[in-house]
């Protein structure tokens, strides 16, 4: 199979879907009832001066699905994968409209990661980075920790990579292509292929939608976006060979920022899972006074920085580097949090 046919028709026909109903959504919101009113929703962490359409994840799911179905062979797998893909979607639908319960949501999104797993999606073993492997091969273990993975990725994603106009679709765009390499390595390996397609597709879905995400945004990706990139390239690292610790350095930023903040609200007495404006999106944005533009590329660069770096390293170097940018990150966020007082 020739490169055409395994990445590029497969991110062409997923970015023309995704390009096309993008404006459809934008057009109907007001109907749809998933027009987001920074006048009526005055949460802190809201930017958004004027009202936009949430409604990222329909696009975005229906490219990655309708690219799925005619690139990728249908077995139990794959159907399996786009089915949990499905309630996610749903999930984002919802929230989008009526604001679901944060606990409400996690709960569906662990029955959205139950479903490829319990169809065999899982993780066996993990490379240890101080040598050797982790062994999962326990049915149990590996299911258990395929589900906490999955569920991980789509909170962290939607906590941390998202929220400023075009933020979350670049970073995704990167991070879909950085896997993509990855599965060019195990290339001949014909059980790759699917998986190489599929993140691909999502590469595709995200570019096709940052052409309206981008600054000045003309729609959000919501709920439904974010955790469809979580899904999405958590199941996709799995299946690469289980390339784990690549996508939490490609996401190193983005992973960091959310357990930075998470740890912070714990320790303020707060619930981890309510937003607020202390992300390091927003710092960059009231602190050191750059423009969304400006924050949005931020992200992009050092997420393309990180990818090229983790296509290059080995576990233990991974290890490193993801110590590094945790003490680099939380440094900066320290010195922009003392600089504005």
């Amino acid at each position: 199979m020739s490169l055409l046919n395994l990445f590029i028709f497969p991110f062409i026909v997923s970015f023309v879907v995704s390009s096309v109903v993008t404006p459809i959504i934008i057009k109907y919101a007001k109907g749809l009832k998933i027009l987001d009113d920074p006048r009526i929703n005055k949460h802190p962490k809201v930017i958004h001066t004027k009202p936009t359409p949430r409604g990222g994840g329909i696009p975005i799911f229906l490219a990655i699905l309708t690219s799925s179905l005619i690139f990728i062979p249908l077995d139990i797998h794959i159907a399996s994968i786009l089915m949990g893909g499905f309630v996610v979607f749903l999930m984002g639908f919802l929230d989008d409209r009526y604001n679901l319960n944060p606990y409400l949501r996690l709960f569906l999104g662990i029955l959205a990661a139950l479903i490829p797993v319990y169809f065999g999606v899982g993780i066996d073993f993990l490379t240890n980075p101080l040598g050797g492997i982790i062994d999962l091969t326990n049915p149990i273990i590996s299911k258990t920790f395929a589900v906490f993975w999955i569920v991980f990725m789509m909170n962290m994603i939607n906590m941390g990579a998202k929220g400023i106009d075009g933020q979350l679709s670049g970073v995704v765009v990167v991070s879909a292509i950085t896997i993509t390499a990855l599965s060019l390595y195990h290339s001949a390996d014909i059980t790759q292929w699917p998986v190489s397609i599929l993140t691909s597709i999502t590469g595709g879905a995200f570019m096709g939608f940052l052409l309206y995400h981008k600054f000045p945004q003309k729609i959000m990706p919501g709920y439904g976006g974010a955790t469809l990139a979580g899904y999405f390239l958590a199941i996709s690292s799995i299946l690469s060979t289980t390339k784990v610790g690549t996508l939490i350095v490609v996401l190193g930023v983005p992973l960091i920022d959310t357990g930075f903040v998470v740890i912070r609200r714990i320790l303020a007495g707060k619930s981890p899972v309510w937003g607020d404006r202390g992300h390091f999106h927003h710092k960059l944005l009231d602190n050191l006074g750059l423009s969304k533009k400006q924050v949005a590329q931020v992200y992009w660069s050092i997420t393309a920085i990180l990818g090229v770096l983790a296509l290059n390293l080995n576990s233990t170097y991974k290890l490193y580097t993801i110590i590094g940018v945790a003490l680099t990150l939380g440094g900066f966020i320290l010195w922009l949090t003392r600089r504005s007082k």
